[in-house]
């Protein structure tokens, strides 16, 4: 799987986490700055405003898609944390914006969404962001990854930042994930890049 890491300034991390071919998440309430990694995606902000108890701020990711949207692998449409039918109007009203700034949206499917909710919107150039409650995400991970094969779209998962969590996404056969716990922990980068190739997909 490809693995994508939160920003970090850290240079030890970010030199162990290129060795390793990890990829870079940038998000709209940070740094927009790519730390001289190739590969990148793109983040819009609304789970740290979320954790922060604050109203997602849209200016911030504009300005992140026109600076670096056009580079980027996919850039994750605005939505509302563990909001269901309500985040997927709200992404489906920015589709158009993100596709017009960057080379492939991915929506983030959410707590109350299905299947059937979802299919219709995603193509080559729209696929799947797993996020949601963990207890949701857990649960539904594998419907959402063969929704995502039976499409041939890319299907990511975020908050992931375990071995045991590295795995799940590899069982179900996701894209890629993200997390933070190599940003900020350089000692596990090693077990976590071990479990990443166990289901490479690059």
């Amino acid at each position: 799987m490809i693995g994508y890491f939160s920003r970090t300034g850290t240079k030890r991390n970010l030199a162990l986490l290129r060795e390793r071919g990890w990829r870079i998440l940038l998000s709209a309430t940070g740094v927009h700055r790519t730390e001289g990694f190739p590969r990148y995606a793109i983040d819009n902000g609304a789970w740290t405003a979320y954790a922060q108890g604050r109203p997602f701020d849209e200016w911030p990711f504009r300005a992140l898609l026109r600076s670096h949207g056009a580079g980027a692998d996919w850039s994750v449409l605005p939505d509302v944390v563990a909001g269901g039918m309500a985040s997927l109007e709200m992404s489906l009203r920015w589709m158009r914006h993100v596709l017009d700034e960057s080379p492939r949206a991915l929506l983030a499917v959410q707590d109350g969404m299905a299947v059937a909710d979802v299919r219709p919107f995603l193509g080559a150039r729209v696929g799947i962001f797993i996020g949601g409650s963990t207890e949701w995400k857990l649960s539904t991970m594998g419907a959402w990854a063969a929704l995502a094969r039976e499409v041939g779209t890319w299907c990511h998962v975020g908050r992931v930042n375990t071995v045991r969590r590295i795995n799940q996404c590899s069982a179900v056969g996701a894209t890629s994930f993200d997390g933070t716990s190599a940003s900020r922990f350089a000692v596990t980068i090693p077990k976590l890049d071990h479990a990443r190739r166990q289901g490479l997909l690059l």
